[in-house]
């Protein structure tokens, strides 16, 4: 398979393009690439072509796409997962990871328990990129600017609203992701996840307020970044959407 470059400004077939620095530098310096080889690119939306490297220079890399790719195909649910910011960077892996099985977009949270502080949406969209041209994703999901809980419950617009609660709060008559195997599945979906110290009860009544339906992922407590790939693998699992 020839390597794949994320080429955002893709317009057509036999259309020159100039690849964005970042990743004229990669065809140049790290896998040296020149005039003549082969590649793919992809525009981040869903297109993909095959493309013949026409020109390497000091003013960069242009390419010129000769034909379509049938990319791989996106997942039936439009699933957001809107996550807790964690502590360092961890928040990292959720977002390659997440982009790997197939979400739309990442929504950062502000919650009661999260550090206060500020998120790096650039590197996330740059991790993201990365992925899917690791994984053969044609599409980058969306990477929002955090946002405080209370307004995201706000604003949520999916069909199923899910937010992962502990074990520990199984008082609260929770339902399990596996309760959602008799269900059909949702046109879209947002699967919400807290931080390190868990969700407050405030945070869990005004998300049921909300319409957001608490669920567990089992009798174990994952670490935070942990649990976010493993409860989204199960959901694509349960709807049928590997």
């Amino acid at each position: 398979m020839p390597p794949r470059f994320f080429a955002p400004d893709l317009s057509g077939l036999n259309v020159l393009i100039e690849l964005p620095v970042g990743e004229a530098r990669h065809l140049t310096r790290v896998l040296r690439l020149v005039a003549g080889d082969q590649v793919s690119v992809f525009n981040g939306r869903g297109t993909e072509y095959l493309a013949q490297v026409e020109q390497v220079g000091t003013e960069g890399v242009t390419v010129r796409p000769y034909q379509n790719v049938v990319p791989v195909k996106e997942p039936e649910v439009a699933l957001t997962v809107a996550a807790a910011l964690l502590k360092g960077r961890t928040f990292d892996s959720i977002v390659r990871d997440v982009t790997m099985v197939g979400v739309v977009a990442v929504q950062p949270l502000f919650t009661d328990r999260t550090e206060p502080r500020g998120g790096d949406v650039e590197r996330w969209t740059r991790i993201a990129v990365a992925s899917a041209k690791q994984c053969r994703r044609a599409v980058i999901p969306e990477v929002r600017t955090p946002q405080a809980f209370d307004s995201f419950l706000d604003d949520d617009r999916s069909t199923l609203r899910l937010v992962l609660v502990e074990p520990k709060d199984s008082h609260r008559r929770l339902s399990t992701l596996q309760a959602l195997e008799s269900k059909s599945p949702p046109s879209s979906a947002t699967l919400t996840i807290g931080p390190e110290g868990g969700w407050s009860d405030d945070e869990i009544d005004a998300a049921k307020k909300a319409g957001f339906v608490p669920i567990t992922f089992g009798r174990l407590t994952l670490r935070a970044d942990a649990v976010v790939i493993s409860a989204v693998s199960v959901l694509r699992y349960i709807w049928r959407d590997l």
